[in-house]
């Protein structure tokens, strides 16, 4: 497994498959199922590379950036575990340079959801990601879906500026009692912990109520406890991202919540009926 540090020295793609599995460290099973989906793609031949990167201009809040795990000795053993072929894990005065004026903005499906609360977060995604896609030039990369915005945003990216890379897309990976894995659920207390899969359990319940109005309440009572606080909760368009009206077109109910500074996320389809 080669390791790279410097953007500069990183080697050119081969003639054969590199397929690209951004991460930002503090490696789960979630993420090495992304690793391995890479790997069915890449094939015997190709090259299943992983980003290891803490991307500070995707953070809204500064003590989310300090807090955010970074424990690379066991993310790298993880990788050579997997079989990984390659791993970038570049320091952020590698990446942006100190006098840097460009930034990747998305004007469409980042206004809801994450987008409407965390702002600027997505215009620190889609510069990073673009970054790593000439970087590291993959032919495809992998996402989860966990991160529905994120891979919807990236999606637009990839084809309205022509960058030629495939997008993957990856179901979320979840404990077994339902919690989407995150390297966030590290921070959470014990307590916190055992409440938090109420979170996909209300988002499955309330998918099978009728009226969007009637699924939102449904959802908000269920996911309300003394432990946390919503900070979105949002019906919308499967495709535009935009909030749904009725469920005539398959929909997204999504939301985020925190438990005191960790903010977890989670979506579930709605067919449309």
């Amino acid at each position: 497994m080669r390791i790279v540090a410097d953007p500069a020295t990183f080697p050119a793609r081969p003639q054969q498959a590199r397929i690209l599995v951004p991460t930002m460290g503090a490696l789960h099973e979630g993420h090495l199922e992304l690793i391995r989906r890479a790997r069915s793609f890449a094939g015997p031949n190709g090259e299943v590379a992983v980003s290891i990167f803490v991307n500070p201009i995707q953070f809204d809040r500064p003590d989310d950036l300090a807090a955010y795990p970074r424990p690379l000795e066991d993310d790298l053993e993880k990788c050579r575990a997997e079989g990984v072929d390659l791993v970038f894990t570049p320091e952020a005065d590698s990446i942006f340079f100190p006098d840097r004026s460009t930034t990747v903005l998305e004007y469409s499906l980042s206004k809801t959801l994450c987008g409407a609360t965390r702002p600027g977060h997505f215009d620190g995604v889609c510069t990073i990601v673009l970054k790593l896609f000439n970087l590291i030039q993959p032919s495809a990369a992998v996402f989860g879906e966990k991160d529905y915005q994120q891979l919807a945003i990236i999606r637009r990216m990839v084809r309205d500026l022509n960058v030629p890379v495939e997008i993957i897309a990856h179901p979320t990976i979840r404990e077994s009692d339902g919690l989407a894995m995150s390297s966030r659920n590290t921070r959470l207390t014990p307590e916190q912990r055992t409440d938090a899969p109420r979170i996909r359990r209300a988002l499955v319940s309330a998918a099978k109520m009728l009226t969007p109005a009637s699924i939102l309440d449904t959802a908000r009572a269920a996911i309300e406890s003394p432990l946390n606080r919503i900070d979105y909760l949002q019906l919308v368009d499967a495709e535009t991202l935009e909030p749904a009206t009725d469920l005539k077109r398959s929909s997204l109910l999504a939301t985020a919540v925190f438990y005191d500074k960790v903010r977890l996320i989670d979506n579930h389809a709605v067919p449309w009926h």
